[in-house]
């Protein structure tokens, strides 16, 4: 892949992860506004992640047989019909409808671009190349989105945060999914894998029982709930430690400047580092960290392991998918993804559950010690990775 068309597809992934995440922050302060309870914002929120759970594995089989362009065509119909709606209609329901399109827009393009991205690439080392510069889009969107958004509340009405503030908003994030259009509709699509002659139909779970891919999925997941727990549990560890809340939010945002930082710095280092080697040096770190953090307490030394947990973390995706897409047949492709991406999305929705249940038995210090110590055992997971 010419580096101007890896440009080009990870600024379209940005536009349209830009729109969720812009919807994300946009929707709940309306509803906050238009004087519904925390409970139901908290719906409100788990409704974008929770259409990517369920839509994971279809929307692989649908790239799988229709490739790149139909799925992203499709997505963008559905994040500009749910942003557009909340223009016309900004009501709660149509928020909620708003959400399950602009999450499940989301997740089906980043399965249809990762798959692309990945046929694309003609050497394991190419493979950890794109991997590592696509894995920039969500960090990138994820900031433009709601700070967009968060401007145009404030900024773009009458006044701050009133109605016409909020369609603004809303009719901005509907227009970059256009835009997400327009950056990726040059890319060149590779033919479709060939069928086997005499294959018998497949379903996505038979892919688990294939030891190397049962094993990457369960790394994947450490990886994933280490991600979690820490979103989740550090601001609970810095509350007890009495560090103020910007102080807690600054120490989160050097967490995700750092682990985008590594996936720029990734690409220099893919020719030198195997995909094995790179996880279990973040298996490791992230272990050590865990142990580590309940035993700080001032938010500098919180902060240097803020920083060095995202660096560890965040190499760890672009060498997932790199691996992923060597050890899948490339007629399975966007079925291996949509089931990743599945497993880690209820993931995110389970755990923080399991998380506070386990901090109220045995202390949050108790919940990094338990969760280190789980993923410094599934270092031996990560030794048998190999493709």
């Amino acid at each position: 892949m010419k580096g101007s068309e890896l440009l080009r597809v990870i600024g379209a992934q940005v536009c349209l992860h830009a729109t969720m995440a812009g919807m994300r922050l946009a929707t709940p302060l309306l509803a906050l506004q238009q004087g519904y309870s925390a409970a139901a914002v908290g719906v409100l929120i788990s409704l974008f992640a929770l259409t990517q759970v369920f839509l994971a594995l279809p929307a692989g089989r649908f790239a799988d047989r229709y490739g790149f362009k139909r799925p992203l065509w499709l997505s963008v119909i559905a994040a500009v019909v749910g942003a557009g709606l909340v223009v016309i209609f900004p009501v709660f329901p149509v928020m909620c409808l708003a959400a399950l399109l602009t999450g499940g827009a989301t997740g089906a393009t980043v399965i249809a671009l990762q798959r692309h991205v990945g046929r694309s690439a003609t050497n394991p080392t190419q493979l950890k190349r794109v991997f590592s510069w696509l894995a920039i889009a969500p960090a990138v969107a994820n900031f433009v989105g709601p700070f967009l958004a968060g401007m145009l509340i404030d900024h773009a009405g009458r006044a701050p945060a009133d109605m016409l503030a909020f369609r603004i908003s809303f009719g901005v994030m509907a227009a970059l999914p256009i835009l997400c259009w327009l950056l990726a509709r040059g890319a060149h699509e590779q033919p479709p894998a060939p069928p086997v002659a005499g294959a018998k139909p497949t379903r996505a779970w038979d892919l688990l029982r294939e030891p190397m891919f049962r094993r990457l999925l369960f790394v994947n997941w450490l990886q994933s709930s280490s991600w979690d727990v820490h979103a989740f549990v550090l601001p609970i560890l810095g509350h007890d430690r009495g560090i103020s809340a910007s102080v807690i939010g600054s120490i989160l945002g050097a967490f995700a400047i750092a682990a985008a930082a590594i996936r720029v710095i990734l690409p220099v280092i893919a020719s030198r580092a195997s995909e094995r080697n790179v996880i279990l040096a973040s298996t490791a770190v992230t272990a050590l960290v865990f142990a580590v953090y309940p035993l700080l307490d001032s938010a500098w030394t919180m902060g240097i392991c803020s920083v060095v947990l995202g660096f560890a973390l965040g190499a760890v995706q672009p060498m997932v998918m790199s691996m992923l897409h060597q050890i899948t047949p490339h007629a399975r492709h966007g079925e291996a993804l949509g089931l990743r991406l599945m497993t880690i999305n209820a993931s995110s929705v389970a755990m923080p559950m399991l998380f506070g249940s386990l901090g109220a038995l045995i202390g949050i210090a108790g919940v990094f010690w338990v969760v280190g110590g789980v993923v410094a055992i599934g270092a031996r997971a990560t030794w048998g990775l190999k493709v």
